[in-house]
């Protein structure tokens, strides 16, 4: 279910200090319930790398022509990404969290993960046409009750980038982020 943003913005997660130039495009509650130690299966979960295998036919058709059109206009090129284009937000990294755990799989392209803490999780990404930054958080919505949350944080790259993050947004609204939720779901129940 989408949420308003305050969902994200009023708690005081340790990415507004490291990312608080970026735009808040999304937040999501995640139909994840569980314990206040179920944080870590989520991460996992989500490091697995398996959306959009299992998503509607739509969302892999969209999800294979952005990535030939990503090919064909060269906007997920070496050069265009982390450390390239745009420098990673491990530089920003306060010293506390520069030797937390990162993730069960380091190797989680098209993200490369930031941090992960007891309850928070990030991973950044950058092409031609904006830098980004998932966020999980693993939010107690009642005593001895969690679920997770997901936010998508932007900085579009210029005009070009503003106008595709434009484009893209009914796709999202429409197809991609409801695949995508009740596929994180459904992965929950039956892991």
């Amino acid at each position: 279910m989408k949420l308003a943003n305050t969902a994200h913005t009023a708690r005081s997660w340790r990415i507004h200090e490291i990312a608080g130039d970026f735009d808040l495009e999304d937040v999501w509650a995640l139909d994840t319930p569980g314990g206040p130690d179920d944080f870590a299966k989520l991460v996992k979960q989500f490091s697995s790398g398996a959306f959009p295998d299992g998503a509607p036919v739509i969302v892999r058709a969209l999800w294979a022509l952005r990535w030939k059109l990503g090919a064909l206009f060269r906007l997920d090129d070496r050069d265009s990404g982390l450390d390239s284009r745009v420098g990673s937000l491990r530089n920003r990294l306060p010293e506390d969290l520069r030797d937390t755990p990162t993730g069960p799989n380091e190797d989680w392209l098209p993200f490369t993960p930031l941090y992960r803490l007891d309850d928070e999780f990030a991973a950044e990404m950058a092409n031609r046409t904006m830098h980004g930054v998932m966020h999980i958080a693993w939010i107690e919505d009642e005593p001895g009750r969690y679920r997770g949350q997901m936010a998508v944080l932007v900085k579009p790259n210029g005009v070009f980038g503003r106008a595709y993050m434009g484009f893209i947004k009914p796709f999202r609204y429409l197809f991609v982020y409801p695949a995508l939720m009740r596929m994180i779901a459904r992965e929950w129940k039956t892991s």
